[in-house]
């Protein structure tokens, strides 16, 4: 028997904060101790998350309890460095970071603190031994986890990839491209090549295959939907396909998430789950692969907690045992 997690969330307001507390709610082995938030301190969680009326009673607080086990960080970008850089945390928590702050190895450390790149299906060992995780882009995982087998076998070449993704991964925030007046029956390309995640995509390939001289060109999209990313990769390649499709299993053969599917996949087949579905085709010597996540769940808070199982010795899956939404 399990003794159960306390758990802190700081940012609890934001969609990635909500999806935790969802989640949380139902973990057979974690606690949430408290929710934070500066702008919504003593009002009640459902007030905000108000799908939450009638489960849960908690209320925000601007206050942090030093006695939880883990904090979960679902701050904006550069709110986890100053959150740490503010605030003595004690050294028995543990830290999940959501923000892109020490995912890249420049800049993976703070003080005593140093960040494991939790992404399970590639460091599974060193999180589990792990006090502090940089907990991956969505983006960024959709595509490395198309593209992992490959460069384990040491056979990537320039990377060619499209993904498009829902409203939610640009925040809760609201802005010009995010209103349903804008982004209704719409779609538009943005940051294209240059995305913030190729650094981090390219560092994690790194781990497995040298890419000195391997490009990534990325053309993100704005879908006209709210959750849910879906990323096709295209690389030049020799090897027959069915020898693709047996690395691809060979290599996630024990993931308890990302699975490889011999027919088309679609974005109903993950969406509120924290499942990665991929599907391999080829043309010629051109490979494509195509990826399907979950951009809060997989892409985000459902990863997190993945990683917290890992950290604490629990069953890989608890908790993220979720239900699909085919149609």
């Amino acid at each position: 028997m399990h003794s159960k997690i306390k758990v802190g969330i700081i940012g609890g307001a934001g969609y990635t904060g909500g999806e935790l507390i969802r989640l949380l709610l139902q973990h057979p082995y974690a606690h949430i101790h408290f929710v934070h938030s500066n702008s919504h301190a003593q009002q009640k969680v459902s007030t905000v998350h108000t799908d939450l009326i009638g489960d849960t009673d908690l209320i925000f607080t601007n206050t942090l309890l030093t006695d939880a086990d883990v904090y979960f960080l679902c701050v904006g970008h550069g709110g986890a460095k100053k959150f740490l850089e503010e605030n003595t945390i004690e050294s028995h928590i543990k830290i999940i970071d959501l923000s892109q702050d020490f995912r890249l190895k420049q800049t993976s450390s703070i003080g005593n603190r140093s960040f494991i790149y939790g992404l399970p299906e590639l460091n599974k060992t060193a999180i589990q031994t792990a006090n502090n995780i940089a907990n991956p882009g969505c983006f960024a995982t959709t595509i490395e986890l198309g593209l992992l087998p490959l460069a384990n076998a040491g056979i990537l070449g320039d990377i060619f990839t499209t993904g498009i993704t829902g409203s939610t991964g640009a925040g809760q925030a609201p802005s010009a491209t995010t209103h349903f007046s804008w982004r209704a029956n719409n779609i538009s390309a943005y940051k294209t090549l240059q995305h913030q995640h190729l650094y981090e995509i390219g560092q994690t390939l790194e781990q497995l295959q040298e890419n000195d001289g391997i490009a990534i060109h990325f053309i993100p999209w704005r879908g006209d939907f709210t959750r849910g990313i879906f990323v096709s990769s295209m690389i030049d390649c020799a090897f027959p396909l069915n020898e693709l499709k047996e690395m691809y299993q060979q290599y996630y053969k024990d993931a308890a998430f990302t699975h490889v599917s011999n027919s088309m996949i679609d974005l109903k087949q993950v969406v509120n789950t924290n499942k990665c579905l991929l599907h391999l085709e080829k043309q010629g010597n051109k490979l494509v692969i195509h990826s399907a996540l979950d951009n809060l769940l997989k892409g985000a808070s459902g990863q997190a907690v993945q990683n917290m199982n890992l950290m604490f010795g629990l069953p890989e899956a608890a908790g993220l045992q979720l239900k699909a939404s085919a149609f």
